[in-house]
């Protein structure tokens, strides 16, 4: 579960004139299981929002417990082995020369398992997704890049995922291959989900519960339809 309570989150010192307010005092409840869509205008907070959630930027003030962590006090490697976050650009987040060394990365970042496990683990992953396990990342195209960033998320099953526009870059093919998987993860495996996006039709078809953010307030919570 991810609990927040009265947040708020701004550039610079609170106490300072040049401070600048992002997110105004939400508080919000995400439960164990939940396929839930946070969606807005541009600019509005949803991905400050989603990284706030995951424990990558700290309130200023208030609170954000993750399974009952708070994220102020917890090391982010310590979050990860609960949390996966897909950020939107996947070139802020793939950093090795294989396909097979990426997906590898972050099982042994979190201590999967032995080594033979997380062996395992990662041909699982590229079989799965169809990857050639010796391709250079930055070689592929924008889409496979971010197919690539959310199967090494998904390789070490984390029970929370935060996907900040997962299906950016992808043809409609890839779309809906990524949104079945995921779907099938929350509710075959009981992972909780929450989706940063922009697609309507998606957000429609996939989350049953949606959360609008608006000049960095909830406007909106509630059933997707």
């Amino acid at each position: 579960m991810i609990e927040c309570r009265n947040l708020k989150f701004g550039h610079g010192s609170p106490k300072s004139k040049t401070y600048v307010e992002l997110i105004h005092d939400i508080s919000l409840k995400i439960e164990d299981g939940e396929f839930v869509a946070i969606i807005g205008e541009n600019g509005a907070g949803k991905s400050t929002l989603s990284k706030i959630l995951a424990g990558l930027l700290k309130p200023v003030e208030g609170s954000v417990t993750v399974n009952g962590m708070d994220t102020k006090k917890t090391k982010n490697s310590v979050l990860a082995k609960q949390l996966g976050f897909l950020f939107q650009n996947p070139d802020r987040q793939l950093c090795c020369y294989t396909v097979k060394d990426e997906i590898a990365f972050g099982l042994k970042s979190t201590k999967f398992g032995s080594a033979k496990e997380i062996e395992e683990r990662t041909n699982e992953v590229i079989n799965q997704f169809k990857f050639n396990k010796d391709d250079a990342p930055f070689a592929l195209s924008r889409g496979q890049r971010q197919k690539l960033a959310l199967a090494s998320v998904i390789a070490v099953n984390p029970k929370i995922m935060i996907l900040d526009e997962p299906t950016t870059g992808l043809d409609e093919v890839e779309c809906r291959e990524i949104m079945d998987y995921v779907k099938f993860l929350n509710e075959t495996e009981g992972t909780t989900v929450i989706m940063v996006c922009h697609d309507m039709d998606l957000v429609k078809e996939y989350s049953k519960r949606t959360v609008t953010v608006n000049a960095g307030k909830i406007i909106y919570d509630g059933a997707t339809k």
